[in-house]
């Protein structure tokens, strides 16, 4: 027996922001050549009274509405960055919401980027030591929340969205093996210092500027994109190697490379680092931008659509933390 990714949903917020609309914002940036570069043309945020639990509830109704028995789920994981309250879990609160039953596990985890490649192990492991036939994985985010109003490059780049993916016990096993990487070493290159347990919120607190049209606070999110970048370029492609060599399987056999959707230059010289064609190497920014820990189902989820038969595909999470996760799926229909 194994597991497989039986389907998934996403789920946007309904305020819509363009490019033209952060042009009136930031008028003296040359949003064409951002567009060209980093392949964004929108992203979706939430309302002031919206949150990563409102838009996590909707996607999992959607795949209820498909008609998966919720009566089925043995247990919820919940990856996000924005949870509704510091302590309770909040998957405790999509279990009340969402109807399921009482006898199931249900717990939060915090990742960023790397979260769907994690839940997805953890979702096959809950599976194959038969603690659960059905796992519901959630992930959430609202970074628009964290971000400072003045941050044109954070602005710019992430986007709020939810997804709800059902891992299933299966004949099969259509999840492969996954590899797990962390440097906490560079835990601040990407941080919101204020808020939690170490330094409290703070009102009064002093705004920074850094590169051209930023501005944050120890208050907002903070992303130094230059060490991100080399982070990224300099572990992930052997690190997409190792991911390989765990699954027993060649570069040739993969019918496409899915890696988180962080930004288009960053996505095309890993590429070019791989020596991976194009039309094996999906990227897919422009509506929706960088939704963190969503990216990858959202992908997934889009690139389905258009499969009849079967396909091996790596997938890549990396980011804060510094955190990077990653392993092989099989999949031979739309999700």
């Amino acid at each position: 027996m194994g597991c497989k990714i039986s389907a998934i949903e996403y789920c946007f917020p309904e305020t819509k922001v363009t490019n033209q609309d952060l042009k009136k914002e930031f008028p003296d940036y040359d949003f064409l050549n951002f567009e060209k570069k980093v392949g964004i043309y929108a992203r979706y945020i939430v309302k002031n009274n919206e949150t990563g639990f409102n838009l996590a509830r909707a996607a999992s109704l959607k795949l209820f509405e498909r008609g998966v028995d919720k009566n089925q789920i043995d247990y919820i994981l919940y990856c996000t960055q924005s949870p509704e309250y510091l302590l309770p879990t909040t998957a405790c609160i999509l279990q009340d919401e969402l109807g399921l039953r009482k006898g199931i596990g249900a717990l939060d985890f915090n990742l960023g980027c790397s979260g769907y490649t994690y839940g997805l192990s953890m979702g096959k492991a809950l599976i194959e030591s038969k603690q659960a036939k059905n796992v519901l994985l959630v992930t959430t985010e609202t970074y628009s929340k964290f971000i400072h109003p003045g941050d044109r490059t954070n602005r710019s780049i992430f986007g709020d969205a939810a997804t709800a993916t059902l891992i299933v016990e299966s004949e099969e096993d259509n999840i492969g093996n996954f590899v797990f990487g962390t440097d906490g070493s560079g835990y601040d290159k990407l941080i919101v210092k204020n808020g939690a347990s170490k330094h409290k919120y703070d009102k009064n607190c002093l705004v920074k500027e850094y590169g051209t049209d930023n501005k944050y606070t120890d208050n907002h999110l903070y992303m130094n994109g230059p060490e991100v970048f080399n982070f990224t370029s300099s572990v992930i492609p052997n690190f997409t190697k190792e991911i390989l060599a765990k699954n027993f399987i060649d570069k040739e056999s993969i019918s496409q490379f899915i890696f988180h959707q962080a930004n288009a230059f960053m996505l095309n010289f890993m590429r070019k680092r791989l020596k991976i064609t194009e039309e094996k190497f999906y990227i897919n920014l422009k509506d929706g931008g960088n939704t963190v820990s969503n990216t990858i189902p959202i992908a997934l989820k889009q690139y389905s659509q258009n499969i009849n038969k079967s396909e091996d595909i790596i997938l890549v999470g990396f980011g804060v933390g510094l955190s990077w996760s990653g392993g092989l799926i099989k999949i031979s229909n739309a999700l």
